[in-house]
């Protein structure tokens, strides 16, 4: 007999989050409720910490968003263990999000409906249920084959995800895309165009700017940056690393499913953690 699955609830409003559980309770008596938070970072950590089954993740969250926290946590999951299910919740049109239907996470739009709750819940246990199956038919440990193949879906439904929201919000500008970065240390201002930026790394509350010749530290996050960079030439290969395509030499794919770039110019390499790995692939 199988144990009874466990869920986390990320939601950020106390009184909706309370709604989502008594729902969950009256569809799925069996789901156990293991943590209810209310920010992206706190869903990243008690994810990784709890390891529940399934996880509600509203899209708009403080700290991080749903989109962000799944991302960290395809990256940092252990490759032993399959996924949790992800089921984002969302304020946007359900007419908007027809095409996760048949992706591998689900989706919910405030307020909730019971019917629309029952059917995702139905979807989800089917997906729970066959995972012994599908574990045991490999005749192998469930590592990095199992790993990989649910990132890649994942990358997929992340990558859609962001593109629906966008649309959502079209009424909105875009952000004019960045030809200069300008780093400050102390008076003096340094301008580094952005074609000789070789690639963007976090560092704490800084990104690193790192060229063939320097690297400058500047006060901005990556989900600033992003916006403003030309997705066509900055490849995001890492939630923590954006790098020039055309600074890529080579790419070397590892047992455990990442990749290990090497560039022009650097003695370092990079690494695109396996929700990436797609990227590199052969033509």
């Amino acid at each position: 007999m199988n144990p009874a699955p466990r869920a986390l609830i990320a939601e950020d409003e106390p009184l909706l989050a309370e709604g989502l559980r008594a729902e969950l309770a009256a569809v799925w008596p069996a789901l156990q409720v293991v943590a209810s938070v209310g920010d992206g970072l706190s869903a990243l950590a008690q994810t990784l910490s709890l390891r529940p089954e399934v996880c509600f993740f509203d899209i708009r969250m403080p700290g991080c968003s749903g989109l962000e926290a799944a991302q960290a946590l395809a990256e940092d999951w252990p490759e032993a263990t399959p996924l949790p299910l992800l089921v984002f919740v969302t304020a946007y049109d359900d007419h908007a999000l027809q095409a996760f239907e048949a992706q591998a996470v689900d989706y919910l739009v405030k307020p909730l409906d019971r019917q629309r709750l029952a059917a995702c819940v139905a979807r989800l246990q089917a997906r729970l249920q066959a995972r012994p199956a599908a574990r045991s038919a490999e005749q192998a440990p469930a590592g990095p084959g199992l790993a990989v193949a649910d990132e890649g879906t994942l990358e997929q439904t992340l990558m859609q995800l962001r593109g629906l929201l966008a649309a959502a919000a079209g009424a909105r500008a875009a952000p004019p895309r960045l030809a200069v970065i300008q780093a400050q240390v102390g008076a003096l201002v340094h301008l580094v165009p952005v074609e000789e930026v070789l690639y963007f790394e976090a560092a704490d509350k800084y990104v690193r700017v790192v060229t063939a010749e320097r690297e400058h530290l500047i006060r901005a996050s990556l989900r600033e940056l992003l916006p403003q960079l030309d997705p066509a030439a900055f490849w995001q290969v890492h939630r923590g690393t954006v790098v020039q395509a055309r600074a890529i030499r080579s790419a070397r794919r590892e047992e455990s499913g990442k990749v290990t770039l090497t560039l022009k110019g650097r003695a370092e390499t990079l690494t695109a953690s396996r929700l990436y790995a797609s990227l590199f692939k052969g033509m």
